[in-house]
């Protein structure tokens, strides 16, 4: 049972959160570069304490629009057929729930539904796998397993992606996600380039050759 805010949990991230400078726009609070979008952060501002690169059963998509990046946003969906690259980084409770207040576009600390003493989401989805809070983007919960002893969390759409019409992500979101792969996984940037052309929503709307162009030059950054 996670039943203190203190207590640890795996925040599981697939989509720009991969790239840790990124997440911590939603931990410290501000409006990264590129970005359409301020965070009010976390009320715990402290960085993960570790970081894990995760494989998980099943897929990611990209669908609806983000209004942070504009384009489609990145999901997880279990059912899909493969393996997802994603990063585990070690928080508190308390700052998962504010992780995903924020990804739900909800006031920090608005978390009644996904603490255990008011809602206890968080522990549905431990122990059943899953819980959904709404219908809203990133509103279900997924716990994919376990990692050292600690349940490794993260949210998603309530729909597969089969009942999603798929939209292909915006170069600033992509470049972030490769930089992310790159920095969790340690992927080649032909690598992480064909992972992300077989995406959902990027087969669909980018040429292979203008992803491989878009890894290049966004790893060339770091």
């Amino acid at each position: 049972m996670v039943d203190t805010e203190e207590r640890l949990v795996w925040y599981v991230a697939y989509g720009s959160n991969m790239h840790a400078a990124r997440l911590a726009w939603y931990i410290r609070g501000g409006c990264p570069p590129g970005g359409r979008r301020t965070y009010p952060g976390c009320r715990d501002p402290r960085p993960p304490s570790r970081s894990v690169p995760v494989s998980l059963p099943g897929g990611i998509y990209f669908a609806g629009e983000s209004g942070a990046w504009t384009g489609g946003m990145a999901f997880y969906d279990p059912q899909l057929p493969g393996v997802a690259a994603a990063r585990a980084y070690l928080v508190t409770v308390e700052q998962f729930t504010d992780i995903a207040a924020q990804e739900m576009y909800r006031p920090t600390g608005d978390t009644a539904d996904l603490v255990p003493a008011t809602g206890a989401a968080i522990d549905a989805a431990v122990a059943e796998g899953r819980a959904t809070l709404g219908p809203g983007r990133y509103e279900t919960l997924v716990c994919p397993g376990q990692h050292t002893g600690l349940p490794m969390l993260t949210f998603t759409a309530p729909e597969p992606a089969s009942a999603k019409r798929c939209r292909p992500p915006a170069p600033v979101y992509l470049s972030m996600i490769a930089r992310g792969l790159r920095e969790s996984h340690g992927w080649p940037a032909r690598r992480i380039a064909s992972y992300l052309a077989q995406r959902p929503g990027v087969a669909d709307g980018w040429p292979p050759d203008a992803v491989t162009t878009l890894v290049t030059e966004a790893l060339a950054v770091d």
